[in-house]
């Protein structure tokens, strides 16, 4: 399974970034015509998800996730003040997969890959792992 790998550097405390043209890049380099592309990130603070990268939507998720309490009585907190950055990212998911046709991912029509940055600003690792079919 050839593996491609990425990184991605965050300027805000949160943030979602568009990541499709990175991956498809992976997947080329990969040269894999058919399977599945898995996109994941190793942090547990950052998530992987598939939907529109339109304005009001990203704006809409941020204030979703922004409306999880920060700093409160979150016992993670004792260790590094980031408690509801973890649980976003545990209820959002740090992995995608998706079906490569033709040598690219395939992503309907308004579709993007997105990161979300919950813990920054950070440099994030971005794999992608291809399995052929």
């Amino acid at each position: 399974m050839p593996t491609q790998r990425f990184r991605i550097s965050t300027a805000k405390h949160r943030q979602i970034t568009d990541i499709t043209s990175q991956v498809q890049e992976a997947v080329r380099a990969a040269g894999c015509d058919q399977g599945l592309a898995c996109i994941s990130v190793p942090h547990c603070t950052c998530v992987v998800y598939v939907n529109e990268n339109e304005s009001g939507l990203i704006a809409d998720t941020l204030e979703l996730i922004n409306q999880l309490p920060a700093g409160g009585s979150w016992q993670h907190n004792r260790i590094d003040n980031n408690a509801e950055a973890h649980l976003m990212a545990s209820l959002m998911g740090s992995s995608t997969c998706l079906p490569v046709s033709g040598g690219q991912v395939e992503l309907g029509t308004w579709q993007r890959i997105m990161l979300i940055e919950l813990d920054g600003p950070r440099e994030r690792l971005v794999t992608v792992t291809i399995v052929p079919s």
